[in-house]
């Protein structure tokens, strides 16, 4: 398993929603829309499979880091509650980590 910061899966998370963002505008489609549809094997004309491919490509990225990014946040949460119990809260500014299975 590899390890992933918090830094990395927002840098990711930007890049793969300006990129999934491109594709809606150049669509008129949603990207959770779209990836239901090419699941399915719907859109596959032949004219934008390398367009589909990709967009494709990087909403699974979107989806993989948004859970790891829910994943590290809720493990957090959790943690600052423990704290809460001695007291008040105490929010530290090393960068949390998770470790991640590669897709």
């Amino acid at each position: 398993m590899a390890t992933v910061t918090i830094t990395e899966i927002l840098d990711d998370l930007r890049a793969a929603d300006e990129i999934t963002r491109r594709f809606e505008r150049r669509y008129w489609l949603s990207s959770a829309d779209f990836y239901e549809l090419y699941s399915q094997g719907l859109l596959d004309d032949g004219e934008h499979t390398d367009d589909f491919a990709l967009w494709a490509g990087f909403y699974k990225i979107k989806l993989d880091r948004e859970k790891d990014l829910q994943r590290l946040s809720q493990e957090r949460v959790r943690r600052l509650r423990e704290q809460a119990r001695s007291g008040t809260i105490r929010i530290v500014l090393p960068e949390p980590v998770i470790e991640v299975v590669p897709s």
